[in-house]
């Protein structure tokens, strides 16, 4: 995939899909308005104060009535809005700053690259091992709005970075990492406690590893 090099009036939207995230969401909200008015958090089905603690931090702010999943958040959120470039970003980081956006935008706003990966580096052991494991499953991501509502079934997958990351291989798209210092996630054990936490990323690593069969049987 080759696309024209963007403008610097190139319209940028950062996208927030979030369930259950009233602790963190204001400040990932807060460092979105610095790069663009376009702010949209879609809160997931969650029972606490998410959307109202958005929408207050200057969110735009769409509420799902269930808990779908991040890709039908997603797909909700890019159909909020008419940008031509999106920021991905998860609702429970920390650190995050005005650069990393920047570092995340600069590449695909160029033209150099289709999308841009953030991984973490030196916010956390937890999230640092993780993300180093497995950099293609991070959720931190800057590319082209168009070209990312051809993902096939975006909106169905619970987790949908690897049909995202696969997608980049099928359309010879220009991709790379980037390098978010000091960036980490609020872990699930934290959040939710040791068993729930435990469970939930058991459940979600198991989702995200068996994208690839779970495709291949449907």
């Amino acid at each position: 995939m080759t696309q024209p090099a963007a403008s610097g009036t190139t319209r940028v939207a950062v996208v927030i899909p979030a369930f259950n995230e009233e602790d963190t969401v204001a400040e990932v909200v807060r460092v979105g308005l610095t790069v663009t008015s376009e702010v949209v958090v879609v809160s997931d089905g969650s029972s606490d104060r998410t959307a109202q603690v958005a929408r207050e931090a200057g969110a735009d702010v769409v509420e799902l009535s269930e808990n779908a999943g991040k890709g039908a958040a997603l797909l909700a959120a890019l159909h909020t809005t008419q940008v031509e470039l999106v920021v991905m970003l998860d609702a429970d980081l920390m650190g995050l700053t005005h650069e990393h956006l920047e570092q995340l935008l600069e590449p695909v706003r160029s033209g150099q690259l289709d999308m841009s990966i953030g991984v973490f580096d030196g916010g956390g052991f937890v999230t640092d091992w993780g993300n180093k494991l497995t950099p293609h499953l991070s959720g931190q991501r800057a590319c082209r709005r168009d070209w990312l509502l051809t993902v096939p079934d975006l909106g169905q997958e619970r987790w949908p970075e690897p049909a995202i990351t696969a997608h980049l291989k099928a359309t010879g798209a220009r991709w790379d990492y980037v390098v978010l210092e000091q960036v980490a996630q609020v872990v699930k054990e934290k959040k939710r406690g040791f068993w729930k936490g435990a469970q939930a990323r058991t459940r979600m690593y198991a989702d995200l590893l068996t994208y690839h069969a779970r495709r291949k049987r449907s």
